[in-house]
């Protein structure tokens, strides 16, 4: 059970005045029933409608965002365009957001939830994660740079990161994996072996890949079976 005003909220239909308002104008019905107290408790599978309006309630968010570039893996922005404006406003009231990030001119699979623990599963580099990326680049392809991404990259700044796969599929093309993600972190291991990425795509996370169906701005909800995806190391692939 789960109050109605606390529903209402989460699913984007204001503030808790305002869900006390629309309840008192009885524009508010719980499996037919008009409620105009907004305090009452209501199972979380009933049928409610706001001004003949279907309330499509989640308790728990699961995303799959084709994001595309021109905007931030962020919830909130003042000077550009963040992945929370492409969705319904609902999932903002709910507080869904990024299951990391991508730079703001990369694209491709982006998760966004409102399950911390997921979440934090799927990014953790404790987690061995992978995140493949396909990369077109500038400069000559190293014969070995599948070794040296495995031998574990140094970025030009002293960090060290984790051993990672990198193989040429095409000219001027690589096919990068990661288990972690630090900042603009493939175009600066691309920078170290005199590579300048060009453009940056993600195609997968763990076992789950970005659905072919999606356009870029396109998102689904993730199955039920697909929730676990994420979560698959790479000993698990």
């Amino acid at each position: 059970m789960i109050r109605l005003d606390k529903l209402l909220g989460h699913s984007g239909y204001g503030t808790r005045k305002e869900i006390k308002s629309l309840c008192k104008s009885g524009d508010v019905t719980v499996n037919g029933e008009i409620v105009r107290d907004s305090s009452v408790k209501v199972d979380e599978g009933a049928t409610v409608i706001v001004a003949g309006e279907k309330v499509e309630y989640e308790a728990v968010s699961y995303l799959m965002l084709h994001k595309p570039a021109g905007v931030v893996s962020a919830t909130q922005d003042s000077r550009v365009r963040t992945v929370l404006d492409i969705l319904p406003s609902r999932y903002a009231a709910s507080r869904v957001a990024p299951v990391g990030r991508l730079d703001i001119d990369t694209t491709g699979l982006l998760l966004l939830s409102n399950d911390g623990t997921w979440a934090h599963k799927v990014i953790s580099p404790k987690k061995h994660v992978p995140k493949v990326y396909e990369a077109q680049v500038e400069g000559v392809i190293p014969a070995d740079v599948g070794e040296r991404f495995a031998a574990g990259i140094v970025l030009e700044d002293g960090v060290e990161c984790l051993p990672a796969r990198a193989e040429k599929t095409a000219e001027g093309r690589l096919q990068i994996t990661v288990c972690e993600g630090k900042f603009h972190q493939v175009k600066r291991m691309c920078s170290v072996v005199g590579l300048t990425v060009t453009s940056l795509h993600r195609s997968r996370i763990g076992g789950l890949a970005l659905d072919k169906n999606l356009q870029a701005g396109e998102y689904r909800k993730l199955t039920k079976e697909e929730i676990a995806l994420p979560l698959l190391s790479t000993e698990d692939l």
